[in-house]
Order: structure tokens, then sequence, then C-alpha cells
């Protein structure tokens, strides 16, 4: 009798994705920081929501213009994660993946289910754009879900004019040295 040994296709699938991730922010921060400063120019391409292996996400923005993030979290409690919002960015955090870990004597047949501490992962998400005090965020059967209402009204800095003064200086007066001061006082 033979014995055949299948190949789990959505595993290797998953590798190759990894790394090609991998592949892509190497070269783009090998590109961003060469000494020469050769080479291509990949500082201008933004990636406000970049591709990240681990969590699985989803992020979109409903019609109201309220920005949703969703991270598959399977495993972790909710005191493991930490969201923080630093300049325009918000910044996830996932520790305790260790205390998930099967123990060494575990022989797989399948394993697809990730555990990794996630550190400092952040997501693009503009101060003047969207309401941080409004921000929910849930944790219900794996899933972390962060919705981030837009502000009523954008928040930028107020205008501020300049007055623009005549001038009143002698131009062309050849001198080389400051201005001589003839004893004169002008009103206030």
């Amino acid at each position: 009798m033979k014995t055949h040994e299948f190949l789990d296709i959505g595993r290797i699938m998953d590798e190759i994705f990894e790394a090609a991730e991998d592949f892509r922010s190497q070269l783009k921060s090998r590109m961003e920081y060469s000494p020469s400063g050769k080479g291509l120019n990949l500082g201008d391409i933004r990636d406000f929501y970049p591709a990240y292996s681990f969590p699985p996400s989803n992020i979109y923005m409903k019609a109201d213009k309220t920005l949703t993030f969703e991270f598959a979290l399977a495993g972790f409690a909710e005191d493991d994660i930490s969201l923080e919002f630093k300049g325009d960015y918000l910044f996830l955090t996932v520790e305790g993946a260790e205390r998930l870990q099967p123990s060494e004597e575990v022989k797989y047949f399948k394993k697809r289910l990730k555990y990794k501490d996630v550190s400092g992962q952040r997501y693009y998400v503009p101060e003047d754009k969207f309401d941080r005090e409004r921000t929910r965020a849930t944790y219900k059967n794996g899933i972390l879900r962060v919705i981030i209402p837009p502000r009523e009204e954008a928040t930028g800095q107020p205008s501020v004019k300049i007055k623009i003064e005549k001038d009143t200086s002698k131009s062309g007066s050849g001198s080389s040295g400051g201005a001589k001061d003839t004893g004169s006082k002008e009103a206030t």
C-alpha cells in the first residue's frame, strides 16, 4: 500500500506572501536610506495602510466617512492589546503570544493559526479629519474593531492675517554702517 503525502498549499502561499512582504519592506528601506543617494526614489510612495502579514485586518470607510479597522486576534485577551494615537497615526501593540504557544511535544497535522506579538504597527488616521475623542474600540470573538468617526468640521490652524507695513527706511544712501542717531524722536 502506498502512502501519499499532500502539500498544504495554503501554508505555502502564506509563506510566499510573507516573504514577498519582507522583500518589499527591505527593498524600500534600503532605497530610502541609500548613503549614495542613487537608485529609485521610493520615498514618494506612501502606503498609509501597510499590508502587515499579522494580524489579518480589514480597513474601510463607511458612507458617513467613519474609518473602521478590524483586526483578527484569536486567542489574545483584551488586556494584551494596546491602542494609542500618536501624531497622525493609530498604533497597535499586542503582547502575550508566548503564553498561547503549545508545548514542544505537539506534533502538528496542520498549522495555520499564528500567535505573534505585534509591536507598534501604525495606521494613518489624520488628526484634523477624525475625532479621536469619540473613537470606540470593541473586542469580541477574537475581532478587535476600532471605529473612528470623522470630525464634524476640519480643525486646521486658524488663518493669520499678515499686516504689510510701508518701508520708510532710506535706501541707496551709500553708508555701509548702521543708521545714525540724529537725536530726533518719533511720536508713538
